[in-house]
Protein backbone atom coordinates (compact mmCIF):
# COMPACT_ATOMS: atom_id res chain seq x y z
CA UNK A 1 0.00 0.00 0.00
CA UNK A 2 1.44 3.36 -0.99
CA UNK A 3 2.10 6.13 1.52
CA UNK A 4 -0.47 8.43 -0.19
CA UNK A 5 -3.12 5.71 0.12
CA UNK A 6 -2.24 5.29 3.78
CA UNK A 7 -2.55 9.05 4.34
CA UNK A 8 -5.98 9.14 2.66
CA UNK A 9 -7.17 6.20 4.78
CA UNK A 10 -5.90 7.85 7.96
CA UNK A 11 -7.94 10.96 7.16
CA UNK A 12 -11.06 8.91 6.47
CA UNK A 13 -10.58 6.76 9.58
CA UNK A 14 -10.24 9.81 11.83
CA UNK A 15 -14.04 10.19 11.53
CA UNK A 16 -15.27 7.12 9.66
CA UNK A 17 -18.95 8.14 9.64
CA UNK A 18 -18.26 11.60 8.25
CA UNK A 19 -18.63 12.38 4.56
CA UNK A 20 -15.75 14.35 3.05
CA UNK A 21 -15.16 15.70 -0.43
CA UNK A 22 -11.97 15.15 -2.39
CA UNK A 23 -10.31 18.53 -1.86
CA UNK A 24 -11.02 18.35 1.86
CA UNK A 25 -9.41 14.89 2.02
CA UNK A 26 -6.42 16.09 0.02
CA UNK A 27 -5.90 19.11 2.25
CA UNK A 28 -6.05 16.99 5.40
CA UNK A 29 -3.66 14.40 3.93
CA UNK A 30 -1.41 17.11 2.45
CA UNK A 31 -1.79 15.58 -1.01
CA UNK A 32 -2.71 17.07 -4.37
CA UNK A 33 -6.02 16.43 -6.08
CA UNK A 34 -4.31 14.48 -8.88
CA UNK A 35 -3.05 12.04 -6.27
CA UNK A 36 -6.15 11.85 -4.07
CA UNK A 37 -8.89 11.32 -6.65
CA UNK A 38 -7.41 8.18 -8.26
CA UNK A 39 -7.01 6.72 -4.76
CA UNK A 40 -10.65 7.49 -3.95
CA UNK A 41 -11.83 5.90 -7.20
CA UNK A 42 -9.75 2.79 -6.51
CA UNK A 43 -11.00 2.48 -2.91
CA UNK A 44 -14.59 2.91 -4.05
CA UNK A 45 -14.04 0.25 -6.71
CA UNK A 46 -13.03 -2.32 -4.09
CA UNK A 47 -15.99 -1.39 -1.89
CA UNK A 48 -14.14 0.44 0.88
CA UNK A 49 -15.86 3.75 0.09
CA UNK A 50 -19.25 4.90 -1.03
CA UNK A 51 -19.80 8.24 -2.68
CA UNK A 52 -22.56 10.59 -3.71
CA UNK A 53 -22.84 13.82 -5.60
CA UNK A 54 -23.97 16.84 -3.63
CA UNK A 55 -27.45 18.01 -4.61
CA UNK A 56 -27.03 21.75 -5.12
CA UNK A 57 -27.81 24.41 -7.69
CA UNK A 58 -24.35 25.33 -9.01
CA UNK A 59 -25.52 28.81 -10.03
CA UNK A 60 -26.93 29.57 -6.58
CA UNK A 61 -23.84 28.17 -4.82
CA UNK A 62 -21.36 29.69 -7.26
CA UNK A 63 -19.46 26.40 -7.57
CA UNK A 64 -19.88 22.94 -9.06
CA UNK A 65 -21.34 20.12 -6.95
CA UNK A 66 -18.92 18.16 -4.78
CA UNK A 67 -18.58 14.40 -4.67
CA UNK A 68 -18.65 13.20 -1.06
CA UNK A 69 -16.93 10.03 0.13
CA UNK A 70 -17.42 7.93 3.24
CA UNK A 71 -15.96 4.64 4.39
CA UNK A 72 -18.31 1.67 4.32
CA UNK A 73 -18.43 -0.45 7.48
CA UNK A 74 -16.45 -3.18 5.73
CA UNK A 75 -14.11 -0.55 4.31
CA UNK A 76 -13.38 0.89 7.75
CA UNK A 77 -12.50 -2.57 9.09
CA UNK A 78 -10.39 -3.37 6.04
CA UNK A 79 -8.63 0.00 6.18
CA UNK A 80 -7.76 -0.43 9.85
CA UNK A 81 -6.36 -3.91 9.18
CA UNK A 82 -4.44 -2.74 6.10
CA UNK A 83 -2.89 0.19 7.95
CA UNK A 84 -1.88 -2.09 10.81
CA UNK A 85 0.00 -4.29 8.30
CA UNK A 86 1.34 -1.46 6.14
CA UNK A 87 5.05 -0.90 5.80
CA UNK A 88 6.03 2.70 6.51
CA UNK A 89 9.68 2.95 5.53
CA UNK A 90 10.12 6.50 6.72
CA UNK A 91 8.37 9.39 8.32
CA UNK A 92 10.54 11.69 6.22
CA UNK A 93 7.57 13.11 4.31
CA UNK A 94 5.97 14.42 7.49
CA UNK A 95 9.21 15.35 9.20
CA UNK A 96 11.07 17.13 6.40
CA UNK A 97 11.44 20.88 6.90
CA UNK A 98 8.96 23.04 5.05
CA UNK A 99 10.23 25.53 2.48
CA UNK A 100 11.86 28.45 4.21
CA UNK A 101 12.62 26.52 7.41
CA UNK A 102 16.10 25.52 8.39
Amino acid sequence: MTIPTQLVLEVLLAEPERERYGLEIGDAAELRSGTVHPILVRLEGVGWLQSRWEDIDPRAEGRPPRRYYRLTADGARAAQAALARAHRPSLARRLRPQLGET
